[in-house]
């Protein structure tokens, strides 16, 4: 996995945030962890890290969360990123290609990252990662991968991640998009090598919502087909709190059919700044989400695929009702 950090490199007067994260989750039972390392640089002032853990477990209803913020922010020794000071006595992070290891709060993790398979590209065109437009860009430098390793809190749980599904993922730029949602589901019943990973996104442009955009890509039988893009006719989108169904288009007359459900009472709520300033987004995240996907290809019986809590369903948005309580913490 190459993946560039851009904050070390971002302009002084430039506003620009980027984010480094992963998520896994238990084959047995709905259990997942969500680890976000995050820079946040409002124009003209220096960057700052702050590190989200995020543990999902629909047997215990509302996940454990908790960020810790540092100025202590560099590039990795693997050239991801770390953030805190340990040696100051300040809780410290670090990711990478192969591991993740860190401290916040009442957790400590130690995890051994093994991509399963290469980069996903969201957006179609490398000269959109380079242009002004879009202004968030992502990747997923590992759209499925194995973790191992332990995730510990102090009340004397421990979790033991043996061969967990999950991702990394990547994304950076001078501003959040309006509304977005994130999709992405492993540990399909049916087709346990199957996953898929879907960026949707709004933005203000003149004071107007554009019409939704997705970009991603489903895999299946060895096969990764795109879905989405600039243009593509018959996306749909009717989205909630609690889950979305949408209707993805795709390439070779591909089409999929999403039906997410993410109950409020195991959700994560967050808020996240804005780079420029501004009120910020109330983010809904359960990382533990029930999906079902049919997924139809010319000439192909339909097949529908299911995962009773493999997936993630993220929501952006500026609206303050969706039913999910907000961590007492935020973006600086």
């Amino acid at each position: 996995m190459h993946v560039e950090p851009m904050f070390a490199s971002a302009p002084a007067r430039s506003g620009m945030y980027e984010s480094f994260y992963l998520r896994a989750v238990s084959a047995s039972e709905a259990l997942g962890v969500w680890i976000r390392h995050t820079v946040n640089k409002p124009p003209g002032r220096r960057a700052r890290g702050s590190v989200w853990c995020t543990v999902f477990d629909a047997a215990r209803g509302r996940p454990f969360m908790h960020k810790f913020s540092s100025d202590a922010l560099r590039v990795g020794g693997d050239g991801w990123i770390a953030i805190g000071d340990s040696e100051a006595g300040e809780q410290s992070a670090t990711m990478g290609a192969r591991s993740a290891s860190g401290e916040c709060g009442a957790a400590k993790w130690s995890l051994r990252i093994a991509p399963e398979q290469a980069e996903l590209r969201h957006l179609p065109r490398e000269w959109l990662y380079r242009s002004r437009l879009p202004r968030t860009k992502l990747t997923s430098p590992a759209p499925v991968a194995r973790f191992d390793g332990e995730l510990s809190l102090k009340a004397g749980r421990t979790i033991e991640l043996d061969g967990w599904l999950g991702m990394v993922g990547h994304n950076w730029g001078a501003e959040h998009a309006e509304r977005w949602i994130w999709l992405h589901g492993v540990g399909f019943e049916q087709a346990p090598e199957a996953w898929i990973d879907v960026a949707l996104g709004r933005v203000k442009i003149a004071g107007r919502m554009t019409p939704w955009v997705a970009n991603g890509a489903l895999s299946i039988g060895g096969r990764r087909l795109r879905l989405g893009g600039l243009g593509a006719r018959g996306l749909r989108v009717a989205e909630r709190g609690d889950g979305c169904v949408l209707s993805l288009p795709g390439e070779r007359g591909l089409t999929v059919q999403a039906h997410v459900q993410a109950p409020a009472q195991i959700a994560a709520g967050w808020r996240y700044g804005d780079p420029g300033g501004g009120d910020g987004h109330d983010v809904v995240n359960c990382s533990i989400a029930a999906l079902e996907l049919t997924v139809a290809l010319p000439g192909e019986p339909a097949r529908t695929l299911t995962s009773s809590h493999g997936g993630v369903y993220e929501l952006g948005m500026r609206e303050r009702d969706h039913g999910v309580a907000i961590a007492p913490f935020a973006d600086e």
